[in-house]
């Protein structure tokens, strides 16, 4: 087994934050680890500090001759108007057939791997990232919260590329599940130091409330045995005859220490609206198409013909593959885009709180933390509940002063959900409300909603928090939103089961592109009259492509330039639904080339 970096005694420090203290860890080969630690502990610092893009105060960092490491960036490494395959020739310098060979395990094929990079969705655009990292044969890889904002076949794949890997892997990352599926050792960060477990995250989790458990007995144990020799020491040391003993004591007591207890940091406790638990529907969607209507008038139809029902009580689980309409479903169901066609009917006495990622838009800029937090508050709350949930949001100390308008993008996301839960609220819909919370603080967040009484409608990128809260799913997919018929684990099998079926065929089916060339005169015709109209269909939508494209870069200039918080909200509402619609058209465009690449028809 060969040692591919070696820390030994490191140190580094950012101002009075200490990062690392003397950490010391070994990574070898062929072993796949769990990288995890509460936010800001210096996690990314020491991925820097391996990739050599940061330098250490003292210490030493061995690395093996024959290390070759594979990051997966950040950046978009893309240069303008190359296609999937082409950055692939160009990142790895190997032939085409090499690349495309390698791109097929995350499923880029077609359209997806001859079309133009910087058109693929995130997710599509991290699948050619990882492809890149394979090609160059790396024996670590360095994965930085790699799951952020995919969606779960893509997360899935991934998974199942890493699983077949036979190198190393050292994964940041605060999704349990990805973990435990994934890494089979868990390198922990805490107050400076490095611990290397010999086992999955669970395990490791089991492990440290052990281990604190037993440091707290042995704790007052000691203090016990501390109280007991000071008393004799206090009643002896001034007599002649029992001096010495107190002396003798005194070295006893000289040397016993507590130990210091590493898990005993911040813990999150999240405290959900308590509210009355009610039956019946609490949502009903009657023949329902969601999308977007722009300026001239024209719809975007996103998914149509929608017939569902949420029963009070319920924590329903919104799935499906990115920029198939999730986040247009919750919003059309909050009222915060009209339907298309259809009705959305609400119970009687439903107070409906929502979490999205552009609310944070209509906060009070001249309130603080604390200010905004009691006014939202229900009546009973006390000081100490509201700065408990403050502290788990991260808004400790002085930060519960800190003035709404100097707070980042994601403080100010935390601040809506904390300003929710402290609320009357009996419907909550959520929209990633794990976003910007570290795995303690989404596990009490989970832990809260397991608790409340309401309704919860959320979607979520975490598979361990879906698995925890969700009692049952809806499913956005081809333009359909339905009741899925089985809880999470369920429609993770299934789509774990599509998954291997295509990973089967891809391995045992080479691509078969002799039917048209094969099928009778009438059926050559007929293929000839569709490839026209899918060619006619694709020079159109790469104008509409092009015309979208422009008008969200317009936008989003705009959403730059302007100091008005209510026009902030419209800009930001006119690029989300800008970007749906340019999802759906690159959608159709990847469609549309694969299905031209592959019946190619003869004349």
């Amino acid at each position: 087994m060969a040692v591919l970096i070696q820390i030994t005694d490191v140190h580094k420090s950012y101002g009075d934050q200490v990062l690392l203290d003397g950490a010391e860890v070994t990574l070898t080969d062929n072993v796949k680890v769990g990288f995890v630690g509460r936010n800001g502990t210096g996690k990314s610092t020491l991925l820097r500090i391996l990739l050599d893009e940061e330098d250490i105060e003292s210490g030493q960092v061995t690395r093996h001759p024959d290390l070759r490491i594979g990051y997966l960036r950040q950046h978009d490494p893309f240069q303008p108007g190359e296609s999937a395959l082409d950055f692939l020739m160009r990142d790895s310098q190997q032939p085409d057939w090499k690349c495309g060979q390698v791109a097929g395990q995350f499923e880029l094929k077609g359209g997806y791997l001859s079309g133009p990079v910087s058109e693929l969705s995130g997710g599509w655009q991290t699948r050619v990232k990882l492809a890149a990292l394979l090609l160059h044969e790396p024996n670590l890889l360095l994965l930085d919260e790699p799951t952020n904002f995919l969606d779960l076949r893509t997360q899935l794949l991934l998974e199942h590329f890493l699983r077949s890997f036979r190198q190393a892997c050292l994964i940041v990352s605060h999704d349990r599940a990805f973990l435990t599926a994934t890494c089979t050792h868990t390198l922990d960060l805490s107050r400076g130091k490095l611990t290397m477990y010999p086992g999955k995250i669970d395990a490791f989790l089991e492990y440290q409330k052990e281990r604190r458990d037993h440091d707290i007995r042995v704790n007052a144990t000691i203090v016990s045995k501390q109280r007991q020799l000071q008393r004799f020491i206090d009643k002896n040391r001034a007599g002649a005859n029992t001096a010495s003993q107190a002396r003798s004591k005194q070295k006893q007591l000289d040397r016993l220490q507590t130990s210091e207890i590493t898990a005993d940091e911040p813990t999150a406790h999240i405290r959900a609206p308590v509210v009355q638990s009610r039956q019946g529907p609490a949502v009903r969607c009657t023949n329902l198409e969601i999308g977007y209507r722009f300026p001239d008038g024209v719809p975007l139809r996103v998914a149509t013909g929608i017939d569902l029902e949420i029963e009070h009580g319920s924590r329903t689980a919104i799935v499906g593959d990115n920029g198939q309409g999730k986040t247009t479903l919750l919003r059309t169901l909050v009222d915060s885009l009209a339907p298309l066609e259809g009705d959305v009917r609400w119970g009687h006495h439903c107070d409906i709180g929502t979490y999205a990622q552009h609310v944070y838009t209509s906060l009070p800029e001249n309130q603080r933390v604390l200010d905004y937090l009691e006014y939202q508050a229900m009546a009973g709350t006390t000081d100490q509940q509201i700065l408990a949930l403050a502290g788990a949001l991260l808004f400790r100390d002085s930060h519960v002063k800190k003035r709404i308008s100097v707070l980042s993008g994601g403080e100010r996301a935390r601040l809506c959900l904390g300003g929710l839960l402290l609320g009357t609220h009996n419907i909550l819909v959520l929209d990633e409300p794990g976003n910007h919370l570290d795995v303690e603080t989404t596990e009490a967040l989970a832990d809260a909603l397991l608790d409340y009484q309401g309704t919860v409608i959320f979607t979520a990128h975490d598979r361990y928090f879906m698995q925890r809260v969700a009692t049952s799913v809806i499913e956005v997919r081809d333009g359909k939103a339905r009741n899925y018929l089985g809880n999470y684990d369920a429609y993770l099998y299934s789509i774990n089961k599509e998954i291997l079926a295509g990973e089967r065929a891809h391995k045992s089916t080479p691509t078969n592109t002799q039917h048209v060339k094969n099928s009778s005169r009438d059926e050559r015709r007929s293929a000839v009259r569709d490839h026209r109209k899918m060619r006619k269909e694709l020079s159109n939508l790469e104008r509409k492509i092009a015309r979208l494209d422009e008008q969200k870069r317009k936008t989003n200039q705009l959403l730059l330039e302007t100091a008005d918080p209510e026009e902030a909200l419209r800009l930001h509402q006119e690029v989300t639904a800008t970007s749906e619609a340019l999802g759906v058209a690159e959608n159709r465009w990847l469609e549309l080339q694969e299905l031209l690449s592959e019946t190619e028809p003869v004349d």
